[in-house]
């Protein structure tokens, strides 16, 4: 059975490169480092197949507006008979600064609403969850606006090392189980 990793992001080249499209950053590092398949529609999302470090695996972007993700989960969870609980989701955490990576078991959205329509559409909250840290805003800001903006001057320094790691604990996810993936990257301290 392949592995389903779902990034979540917004559709739009005005979302490139912004703090809520790191799901899609972390899924564009692991096609780089497998064999993939072109890009093909899948109903509400673009996957693509391939292998990554010897495991069969679908990656996936939903192409809903971020807090309509569920639709693209469920389709694919049907389309390719996948459990829930064995899906990776890799998504932006706002509630951790730049560069810590969290793997979570199971738990609510923290607010996130693309993990709150999937535990909505999957009716479970039991699947893997890659946390990627993208900070709140410095001052009194929107948390809206900050997610949706580009990353600073300062960040973007940063950001290929985080997408890197992001990418390493998915890849120990599949490869040493998720107990071992919290065990490495939950303690971890920032760099």
């Amino acid at each position: 059975m392949p592995q389903l990793i779902i990034g979540l992001g917004n559709v739009g080249g005005e979302y490139a490169g912004t703090r809520h499209n790191m799901g899609w950053m972390c899924l564009e590092e692991l096609e780089r480092r497998g064999k993939f398949a072109r890009e093909r529609r899948e109903g509400p999302a673009r996957v693509r197949t391939g292998v990554l470090e010897g495991f069969d695996v679908i990656t996936a972007r939903p192409q809903t507006y971020m807090n309509l993700s569920g639709r693209a989960g469920v389709h694919l969870v049907a389309k390719y008979g996948i459990a829930a609980q064995d899906v990776i989701v890799v998504h932006d955490e706002a509630d951790f600064p730049l560069g810590k990576i969290q793997v979570k078991r199971s738990g609510s959205s923290a607010g996130h609403k693309g993990v709150q329509s999937l535990i909505d559409s999957w009716r479970t909250n039991q699947f893997v969850r890659v946390r990627i840290g993208v900070g709140k805003p410095d001052g009194p800001g929107d948390l809206v606006d900050h997610v949706l903006e580009k990353f600073d001057r300062h960040e973007r320094e940063e950001v290929s090392a985080v997408v890197e790691r992001a990418a390493d604990a998915v890849i120990s996810v599949m490869r040493d189980g998720v107990d071992a993936a919290m065990t490495a990257y939950n303690r971890a301290p920032v760099d």
